[in-house]
């Protein structure tokens, strides 16, 4: 979350971006699908983990000040792994303002993220992030002009009504921190397609390393909202939550290096499950029905689209015309 942070791409894994990038891994790459699957899931513990560290931390700190030291630590360690590799030459881009935009969105994405971490179960907030594959789906029919078709149509129908169910509106409306989880996802979802368009002309260092310059700038301005000086301990937390999610995010792609995303891919969604523990065994959280069922059907959903899609595009890559056909 970023903690499904940028490259990590959490929402391509519910769509057709993952599905396109494993159609174009590299011939003759040797799959060990085993430690795949193992990698995937330390990476979901990581993740887990870093977005428990800060729903702890917005608990003392100002939001601004958790969000500005995370990115800044992710920057610091995205750094210290891209420069070396690539040096400078990772900023060339032509296209300055779409990473602006992207970065923006992204910011704003992550802010209402850690406040509905502030405000709802951490259980909660990450089960309505899964939903961010969905808004992507929508935004790729609306913005980029792919086929929905009755069977994808009505998948995301039913990932929506599952979405209804998590948020559980009742009479007292929509609550205030399902809201800025909804908000989240949806811009979430946007920035994936956003990425997938800019993977023509623009490579992963270049994406990574302007991702993180543009969220550790934006959330500096946030820093005028607030500031408390940390203990160590906390400012330990502070950039340890960094830190984990790009620990979290290697894990995540050696996973996709080692095996097919079909075959890792539905161990992402134990994120929810760790979500769970933590937030029974630290604050309490007892997961509500409607919590349990409607994550159920947005999983359920996401894997099924992506499925799905992995199928599609092999299907396309068999056929002579590669022309996309089926509903």
């Amino acid at each position: 979350m970023d903690e499904l942070s940028g490259e990590q791409q959490a929402g391509a894994a519910g769509g057709a971006g993952a599905a396109a990038a494993e159609i174009k891994r590299v011939a003759g790459r040797a799959e060990d699908v085993p430690t795949g699957i193992v990698m995937m899931i330390v990476a979901t513990v990581l993740f887990a983990g870093a977005s428990a560290a800060s729903k702890w931390l917005v608990a003392d700190y100002p939001v601004g000040e958790v969000l500005f030291l995370r990115s800044l630590s992710s920057l610091i360690a995205g750094s210290a792994v891209i420069l070396p590799v690539a040096g400078f030459a990772a900023f060339a881009t032509r296209r300055p303002f779409d990473h602006l935009a992207r970065g923006l969105s992204q910011s704003i994405s992550q802010l209402c993220l850690l406040i509905a971490f502030s405000l709802m179960p951490l259980a909660g907030a990450v089960a309505i992030n899964f939903s961010a594959p969905l808004f992507a789906a929508v935004v790729s029919i609306v913005w980029l002009k792919e086929r929905a078709g009755y069977v994808r149509g009505g998948a995301l129908v039913i990932g929506f009504l599952g979405v209804l169910i998590v948020t559980d509106p009742g009479a007292n409306s929509l609550t205030l921190g399902a809201l800025f989880a909804l908000i989240n996802a949806v811009m979430y979802g946007s920035v994936t397609v956003a990425v997938r368009g800019m993977t023509r002309t623009e490579s992963a260092h270049t994406l990574v390393i302007w991702q993180l310059v543009v969220l550790a700038f934006f959330h500096s301005f946030l820093l005028v909202f607030g500031w408390r000086s940390p203990s160590p301990i906390d400012a330990a937390m502070l950039f340890g939550t960094g830190f984990t999610n790009a620990i979290g995010q290697w894990f995540w792609t050696r996973a996709l290096h080692l095996a097919p995303a079909p075959a890792v891919t539905p161990f992402y969604y134990l994120m929810l499950v760790w979500a769970l523990v933590i937030g029974f065994v630290v604050w309490g959280e007892v997961p509500s029905l409607s919590l349990l069922i409607g994550s159920a059907i947005v999983v359920a959903t996401g894997l099924f689209l992506f499925l799905r899609e992995a199928r599609l595009q092999q299907a396309i890559r068999a056929r002579p015309d590669g022309r996309r056909s089926g509903p």
